[in-house]
């Protein structure tokens, strides 16, 4: 039985949302499981067979004689981990499939439909469709290898680990804008003396693009509130826009915002050097560490009202009749980084080499300002405690699952206009 939308809120009537994500049991509990998955899973101790004690010498003997380990990933960063990950484990080869967001959840669902298993672990955002389309129709799985489950906060591993949560955030030019940064509030992006001088990444290709936009028109009476102590006014809406956080998306498409296909890319076009009259980037905050290896000169907007930073989780979990399940674990546990890693540890640039590498593993290539781990004993990235500093919004999965779709539709209508 599939799990709609109008199922789902049938499920949850009368209960609140985090009651109901007590536990990825409970979450789960109203899907039919078949024989064959429900064997799979009492057999690999995933679902509800989950233990709270862990034999991990076994679980990495059964994962070297599985051979293997499938990843699908909306990061193609984790390439950087290939050779470091298998010097560590000898007998375990990585498999990576850089797929982006929205291609690692449609190529995961079409192959499970087909009836192929070929992937182990699936990393991505997107979080709407990861919690209800993926994870509450049992094509994943929830895995928190437990040595970890005592240093992550539950709403970081409950109903779904988290592997590492990040931001989209504004960057201004230090070039064009010396005296810092140009704008305090994030109405005034829709002026007109910021018209085509604003740019993003295309929400309909990223979803990291699409739930930074979602935080905003999550939050309307609060976007109304910022409006009017900008203006002295009350917001007015156009036609047929429901609410301020809509009204910003149509104002901001009214204004020429320029859409880029590579965050990176906007990045380095924003960020360059010297000029003069430089485009403010809607974008990731994981790309401020382009200054040090593009030799960029972005920097971020910290006090903006009414908001700087809009958090959006990216999840890993074990794929549904996962061929290579141990291998899946020894991954996720990998990625989480070394459990000898506590906050006084001394981790030094660049984090991707030597002992800060053997330290953070499957971290390494994620610290820097703008990702912070999902685990509370991990010290933050260098020019991370900025992120302490900004006021932030996070995202909501049933947000994006009930909402998302609507705000795709009206990008796309309104930016025909």
């Amino acid at each position: 039985m599939k799990l709609t939308r109008s199922r789902f809120l049938q499920l949850v009537t009368g209960t609140a949302a985090a009651a109901m994500f007590s536990s990825v049991a409970t979450f789960s509990s109203a899907q039919d499981i078949s024989a064959e998955l429900e064997a799979w899973l009492l057999e690999n101790s995933l679902g509800p067979n989950v233990v709270e004690e862990e034999n991990w010498d076994d679980i990495v003997a059964a994962a070297t004689e599985e051979g293997e380990v499938v990843i699908y990933s909306s990061s193609g960063r984790i390439a950087k981990l290939v050779d470091h990950f298998q010097a560590l484990y000898p007998g375990i080869t990585l498999t990576l499939f850089d797929l982006g967001s929205v291609k690692t959840i449609e190529k995961a669902i079409r192959e499970q439909e087909a009836g192929i298993f070929n992937v182990d672990v699936i990393t991505t955002g997107n979080s709407g469709q990861v919690i209800y389309e993926l994870l509450g129709n049992n094509r994943i799985f929830n895995y928190v290898p437990a040595h970890f489950v005592d240093r992550i906060p539950e709403e970081n591993r409950d109903p779904l680990l988290i592997r590492v949560n990040e931001a989209i955030v504004f960057f201004y030019n230090t070039d064009a804008n010396p005296d810092g940064a140009p704008i305090s509030n994030v109405w005034e992006l829709t002026e007109e003396r910021f018209r085509g001088r604003v740019g993003i990444k295309d929400p309909m290709g990223s979803g990291s693009s699409l739930m930074g936009l979602a935080a905003l028109v999550q939050n309307p009476d609060e976007m109304a509130a910022a409006y009017q102590r900008l203006t002295g006014e009350e917001i007015v809406l156009g036609d047929g826009v429901p609410d301020a956080g809509y009204e910003f998306v149509r104002r901001m498409l009214e204004n020429d915002i320029v859409i880029f296909k590579s965050g990176s890319k906007l990045a380095d076009a924003a960020g360059a050097a010297g000029q003069d009259d430089a485009m403010i980037a809607m974008t990731n905050m994981t790309y401020i560490s382009r200054n040090d290896d593009k030799g960029n000169v972005n920097a971020m907007m910290v006090d903006l009202d009414p908001v700087a930073r809009m958090v959006y989780p990216t999840y890993m979990a074990i794929a549904a009749n996962a061929p290579n399940p141990n291998a899946a674990k020894v991954l996720i546990a990998y990625l989480l980084g070394n459990p000898e890693m506590n906050l006084e540890t001394e981790l030094v640039k660049p984090y991707i080499e030597g002992d800060s590498f053997d330290m953070l593993q499957g971290l390494a290539p994620y610290h820097d300002a703008g990702s912070v781990s999902p685990r509370s004993d991990v010290p933050l990235p260098q020019g991370g405690e900025v992120w302490d500093d900004m006021v932030g919004w996070d995202i909501s999965a049933e947000f994006m699952w009930e909402q998302g779709p609507q705000l795709r539709d009206f990008w796309m209508i309104h930016s025909s206009q």
